[in-house]
């Protein structure tokens, strides 16, 4: 079956006065077993949550699955609907795409497409009083010691032009079950992934009023710094000073990075022996370049 176009995915219908829908309920059931297969979930600092309303959840991402840790203290913890911002490329997918749409997730385009139709999607979940999950790095950290890196500014501008608090939230464990940017699966039933909330950050001052690109990077860097704190807490040590940022070091900042490091490194190689480069079609499979004409 052929992959939807990007023009083609359609966004989450949100159900008016339903937060916990029944593809919701259906989907929590399935994915309650496999959660607990894959590791057990702790969390703690729920107390620091607001009581009432809407309000953006703000981690730091290690691995692909802790977007499923996440979700499930947001349904079984909290007892919130888990709504997140999530790549396209899962909404292209065959049942998956479907499924998430079903149960209220935003699709985000990265490139050129505009995101105008997401984030107004994203809004009406929040102005619904409603919560979203969201990773503020937009993608796996790429810091050589899974620190959080840089954040961007979206979760901030949702938050700002919605007008609720956001909250920081570290977790730390995942990369016992799974390493980052790897498809390889290590359950472990018994191994705790520890989530810590901390307390909401009030932007109320930043509401109704234009903010410049310094004052949202500025807030998104305080925001960073408190997930920071939370997974120091966690991890009980401390953070390198200089948070990482991707293109410092000469790398991409969407997709799997290691992917990326393979390919440079051919090219180097290639070069250094005067030899033409990679064709652009080539990508790594199972640790293995490919392109047209070979593999």
């Amino acid at each position: 079956m052929a992959k939807k176009s990007s023009h083609s995915i359609k966004m989450p219908e949100l159900k008016p006065g339903r937060e916990i829908t029944l593809q919701m309920r259906i989907l929590a059931f399935f994915l309650r077993p496999l959660v607990r297969l894959l590791y057990k979930v702790n969390v703690t600092g729920m107390e620091n949550l607001p009581k009432s309303g809407g309000y953006v959840l703000a981690a730091n991402h290690v691995t692909t699955v802790d977007a499923l840790a996440v979700a499930y203290m947001m349904y079984f913890r909290l007892h919130r609907a888990p709504h997140f911002l999530a790549k396209e490329g899962l909404f292209k997918t065959p049942i998956v795409g479907p499924v998430l749409l079903a149960v209220g997730q935003i699709p985000v385009f990265r490139g050129q497409r505009n995101n105008t139709d997401p984030m107004e999607a994203a809004y009406k979940v929040l102005r619904a009083g409603h919560v979203i999950g969201i990773f503020p790095e937009g993608t796996l950290t790429r810091d050589p010691d899974l620190w959080p890196m840089r954040g961007r500014t979206g979760a901030i501008r949702l938050a700002i032009e919605t007008g609720v608090p956001i909250v920081p939230v570290g977790q730390w464990g995942t990369e016992q079950v799974m390493e980052t940017y790897s498809s390889k699966l290590k359950p472990k039933p018994w191994h705790k992934v520890n989530i810590v909330i901390g307390k909401p950050i009030d932007l109320s001052k930043y509401f109704d009023k234009k903010n410049s690109t310094e004052d949202l990077v500025a807030i998104t860097e305080h925001v960073m710094n408190e997930i920071t704190k939370l997974v120091e807490q966690l991890r009980g040590d401390k953070a390198p000073t200089k948070r990482f940022v991707p293109s410092e070091h000469g790398l991409p900042d969407h997709g799997n990075f290691k992917k990326f490091l393979i390919l440079k490194a051919e090219n180097e190689r290639r070069a250094s022996l005067g030899l033409e480069p990679l064709p652009a079609d080539a990508k790594v499979t199972f640790g293995k370049i490919r392109y047209k004409g070979k593999g």
